[in-house]
C-alpha cells in the first residue's frame, strides 16, 4: 500500500546502541544511501568520548546521550538496557517534535526496541529491524550452555525478546545468509520479508593509500581492527605474538591492536605480563582517517575471533576492510569468514596458536605470497562484496515500507580528484599492476 505521504520525503530514526554514530561504519554507510536518496535521517545512539550532544554531519541529525557505565553481571546489564531503552525513548520524543517520523530501525544488540517501535505504531510509524547480533548464540558464546535454573531463564528471555523483535518488524534487514536462515526459522518470518544486506565497504573510499606516516622500524607489521570484547579473541594476537617473539625468537615482527572496548585494559595488562609492551600497541578508538592510514601501511591483518557459537555464524566486518587495502589475513576457520574471503585468507582451525603462529610466520618470509594473497583479496571486495550493491538492496527496504521512490543511485560517485582522499593522501594507482604489486610488497610510497 502506498504511503498517503509518499510525495514527502519519509523521515527515518535510526537507533543504536552498542557504538556512537558515524563510529559504526555499516549504520553511517546506511544513513548515507538513505541521504543519497532523499530520506530524511536522525540517528539516536550513545556518546563517544568527546562527542557532543547534537550534531549535524552530510545531512544526517544524530541525538546522543551519555552512555550507562559498564555493565558488571545480570542486574548491570539489566540496568544498562533499561537506561539505554529509556533515554532513546526520551530522545525520540524530542526527535518527534523537531519533525515527525514515518519509520523507526532499530539496530540490535539488544533486542528492545520493538517495544518502542509498538509504542509509536499507534502514529503511524514502521519498523525496521536491522539485525546485527545472534543474542542467545551470544550468550551461549560466552557462557556455555545453561547449567543451572537462572542461566536457563535468562536465555529463554534472549530468545523471547529475539522473537518478538522479528515479530513486530515490518520487515528484516539480516547481515548474512546465516542470519536470514535464523530470522525465517527462530523468527518464523517469510523469505520475502527478511533482506540480506552485507556489511561491505565502499570501495571507491576504502582502498590503499601511501601513507603519510611510513614505519620507522624494520620488520614486518600486525595489524587488528575491532572491537575488544570478551567475544572478540583479540587475546588470542597477543598469545600468537608471544609464540612468535618469545618462543620463535622472531625480532622482526610487531602488532598494532586498533579499537577499544570492555577488555582493553585487561589485554594491555596481558600484554605487559607476556613481556611485549616494545612489540605491541594499543591505538584506542580511531577513526576512519587513522584506519586508512594504520591498515595502508600494515603487511597482514589478524582475524581472531574464535568459533563460537556467534562468531561462526557473524560477518566480521574487519575481514573486509582488510581485503579493502589489500591486505593478506590469517584467520581462525569460521563458516562465514570463508564467505566473505573465500581462497584470499590463511585459515587454521579455531584456538591453534601454534598453527596460527605457522601461518603468520610463513607471509612474514614470503612477500610474494603477500602480494598474491593482497591482490587477490582486493578484487574479490570490489567484485563480491562492495556496499554499492548492498545500499540498493538497503534502500529498497525502505522504499517499499513507505511507498516513496526517488531515482538515482543509493551512493553518489565519488566528486573530486580520484588520486587523493579527503586529507590529501595520494591512493595506491590500482590499475598500474607494476606498482601496484610493488606496493603490496613495500605497503610504503615509491
Amino acid at each position: 500500500m502506498k504511503n498517503h505521504r509518499a510525495h514527502i520525503a519519509p523521515h527515518v530514526v535510526i537507533i543504536v546502541q552498542n557504538l556512537p554514530v558515524p563510529l559504526d561504519r555499516r549504520v553511517w554507510l546506511e544513513c548515507g544511501a538513505l541521504i543519497a536518496r532523499g530520506y530524511r535521517v536522525s540517528v539516536i545512539c550513545p556518546r563517544g568520548p568527546g562527542d557532543p550532544a547534537r550534531e549535524r554531519i552530510d545531512g544526517v541529525d544524530i541525538y546522543k546521550y551519555a552512555p550507562a557505565p559498564e555493565a558488571q553481571g545480570l542486574l548491570g546489564y539489566a540496568w544498562e538496557f533499561a537506561y539505554s531503552w529509556m533515554r532513546t525513548a526520551l530522545l525520540s520524543l524530542v526527535v518527534w517534535r523537531r519533525g515527525r517520523f514515518d519509520i523507526i530501525q532499530a539496530c540490535n544488540p539488544p533486542d528492545t526496541y520493538w517495544l518502542l517501535a509498538l509504542l509509536w505504531r499507534v502514529r503511524g510509524v514502521k519498523f525496521v529491524f536491522d539485525h546485527h547480533d545472534l543474542n542467545p548464540e551470544l550468550f551461549l558464546s560466552r557462557f556455555g550452555p545453561p547449567q543451572n535454573l537462572l542461566k536457563r531463564l535468562e536465555l529463554s528471555a534472549l530468545r523471547w525478546l529475539e522473537r518478538r523483535s522479528f515479530r513486530t518488524a515490518d520487515r528484516v534487514i539480516s547481515t548474512n545468509n546465516s542470519y536470514r536462515r535464523i530470522a525465517m526459522t527462530r523468527g518464523g518470518r517469510r523469505p520475502g520479508h527478511v533482506t540480506v544486506v552485507r556489511s561491505g565497504p565502499d570501495t571507491e573510499q576504502m582502498r590503499p593509500i601511501y601513507p603519510q606516516h611510513p614505519r620507522t622500524r624494520d620488520g614486518v607489521e600486525l595489524v587488528y581492527l575491532g572491537i575488544m570484547g570478551p567475544q572478540d579473541g583479540v587475546d588470542q594476537v597477543l598469545l600468537v605474538m608471544d609464540d612468535l617473539v618469545n618462543r620463535r625468537g622472531r625480532t622482526d615482527v610487531r602488532a598494532t591492536l586498533l579499537g577499544f572496548g570492555d577488555c582493553l585494559e585487561s589485554l594491555k595488562q596481558q600484554s605487559t605480563a607476556l613481556g611485549l609492551d616494545d612489540r605491541v600497541t594499543f591505538t584506542g578508538r580511531v577513526d576512519r582517517v587513522a584506519i586508512a592510514e594504520h591498515l595502508s601501511r600494515a603487511d597482514i591483518g589478524v582475524c581472531p575471533d574464535l568459533q563460537t557459537p556467534l562468531n561462526d555464524l557473524s560477518t566480521m566486518n574487519k575481514t573486509m576492510e582488510y581485503m579493502s587495502y589489500g591486505l593478506p589475513a590469517v584467520s581462525f576457520d569460521l563458516a562465514e569468514t570463508r564467505v566473505s574471503g573465500a581462497d584470499t585468507l590463511l585459515y587454521v582451525p579455531s584456538g591453534d596458536i601454534a598453527g596460527f603462529g605457522d601461518a603468520v610466520e610463513r607471509l612474514l618470509d614470503d612477500p610474494a605470497l603477500r602480494a598474491e594473497l593482497g591482490r587477490k583479496a582486493r578484487a574479490r571486495v570490489v567484485s563480491e562484496l562492495d556496499w554499492r550493491p548492498q545500499a540498493e538492496a538497503y534502500v529498497a527496504v525502505f522504499d517499499e515500507v513507505s511507498g516513496y521512490s526517488r531515482p538515482g543511485p543509493a551512493v553518489p560517485a565519488a566528486l573530486g580528484a580520484r588520486n587523493a582522499d579527503g586529507q590529501g593522501r595520494r591512493y595506491v594507482d590500482l590499475d598500474d599492476a607494476t606498482e601496484f604489486d610493488r606496493y603490496l610488497r613495500e605497503r610504503r610510497a615509491p
